[in-house]
């Protein structure tokens, strides 16, 4: 198994333990915890799939996932902490699908 997998998680722990599980499954991680650093990395690098937080210090998992869309067609998977009573989905933008 060679597929790499973006990991984008402000939180050291969370993104930390997904590396551990993906690792453990054989997978090629690329963990980042910003995303101006994770955007890089997607220009230089080819994913499979990414896992993204919602909210960054930097730039909003949304954006990034709208910019990766620009150029790719990898599967996103969003990740947060909020709950939908606090924090509704964002509309996708419809390049996201």
């Amino acid at each position: 198994m060679n597929e790499k997998i973006l990991v984008v998680d402000d939180e050291k722990e969370i993104a930390d333990l997904l590396e551990v599980y993906l690792k453990n499954d054989n997978y090629i991680v690329h963990k980042y915890y910003n995303g101006i650093e994770a955007l890089e990395c997607i220009q230089k690098t080819e994913i499979d799939l990414a896992i993204l937080d919602v909210m960054l210090p930097d730039i909003d998992g949304f954006r990034i996932c709208q910019k990766i869309r620009e150029n790719y067609y990898f599967p996103v998977i969003m990740l947060t902490s909020k709950s939908v009573t606090s924090h509704p989905c964002k509309p996708l933008y419809n390049k996201t699908f």
